[in-house]
């Protein structure tokens, strides 16, 4: 049977556009390669969100939290229950792989976690997979060393161990921190001259006094050349120099997946970089497919997040539905 609507990406942004979907009568199925929400689930274990729950909420179900700003834990926890409360369809670890055919009879194949392969047809396409699982690698030796890793989650690991913190913004800010407090420790590699000028008002002052304090080591206009087992190379504006390391976290962002994004018809504008949709409607130069949250800033993404990533369900949900004219009565 013919799916009205197919959205890849279970992420808080792909939820909200199946339920605006939903809301405006047109039926349809979320594909996440993860689990429910997997980047949330990866964010750093105790993370707190910079923002006010009532700029994450979405199907204007209101977001409760403990305090001032939610946590990760409870950004989990109110999506989940938003999901529940739409009762959406969601299939989790299954990747979406190709996508052929064209507007209003598209086919999707898949494969999930077990390696078995499925096919659906669907009518539109809502592209929405986000971004936190395409880190910008360093290109360097000993990257794929197990020691290495883009993600941070928490500090207790590394307690007594010296680790290399690579990056100038909020997520090497706060791993650098918390390490530190853990007992690891710390040197913290970036290639600016200073602390990155986004940096929340109040992280930088502390981490400013802890690099002052010679508590956290800091190598500015610097970078690691090479990752060696227990040590790592690194070029200072004094010259090269190697640091005993244990373990290195590159927090060096991330970055849209654009190889599946350009191998299903999505067209790049070459000078921004950005995905060609009609501004109105987020529909792409391929009709039928719609793109939605982070991946419409293409690799600029540090212009879209959760809090403005969610309006684009609703205008993507009243295009589909006046071209499919669907009522809510409509199922597969």
């Amino acid at each position: 049977m013919k799916i009205p609507a197919i959205v890849v990406g279970a992420g808080p942004t792909g939820l909200a556009c199946a339920i605006e979907l939903k809301r405006a009568g047109v039926e349809s199925l979320v594909i996440e390669k993860g689990c429910l929400l997997n980047s949330i689930y990866n964010y750093p274990t105790h993370m707190t969100f910079f923002t006010t729950p009532e700029l994450l909420e979405i199907g204007d179900v209101p977001f409760t939290c403990a305090g001032e700003k939610p946590t990760r834990l409870e950004a989990l926890k109110y999506y989940r229950g938003v999901a529940r409360h739409y009762g959406l369809k969601v299939r989790q670890y299954e990747r979406v792989e190709e996508i052929h055919g064209e507007d209003d009879d598209f086919r999707v194949l898949t494969a999930d976690l077990w390696g078995r392969c499925h096919a659906y047809q669907a009518r539109k396409i809502v592209l929405a997979t986000g971004y936190y699982d395409r880190p910008n690698l360093l290109g360097i030796p000993g990257e794929e060393l197990p020691k290495v890793s883009h993600y941070y989650k928490e500090p207790h690991p590394y307690c007594d161990t010296d680790v290399a913190v690579i990056g100038g913004r909020n997520s090497a800010a706060i791993a650098a921190l918390e390490l530190y407090r853990a007992g690891a420790r710390v040197a913290l590699i970036h290639r600016g001259a200073t602390l990155s000028d986004h940096i929340k008002y109040w992280i930088r002052p502390d981490l400013e006094n802890r690099i002052r304090n010679g508590e956290i080591r800091a190598y500015f206009r610097s970078r690691v050349l090479r990752i060696l087992p227990r040590e790592i190379e690194v070029e200072t504006p004094e010259g090269l120099i190697r640091l005993e390391n244990d373990f290195v976290l590159a927090m060096t962002g991330y970055h849209p997946d654009t190889d599946f994004l350009a191998s299903v018809g999505i067209r790049f504008d070459p000078a921004g970089g950005k995905p060609r949709t009609n501004p109105q409607t987020l529909e792409s130069e391929r009709p039928g497919i719609y793109l939605a949250g982070v991946v419409v800033a293409g690799m600029h993404t540090n212009e879209i997040f959760i809090e403005n990533g969610r309006h684009h369900a609703r205008r993507i949900a009243r295009d589909i539905a006046a071209r499919l004219g669907l009522s809510s009565s409509s199922g597969f």
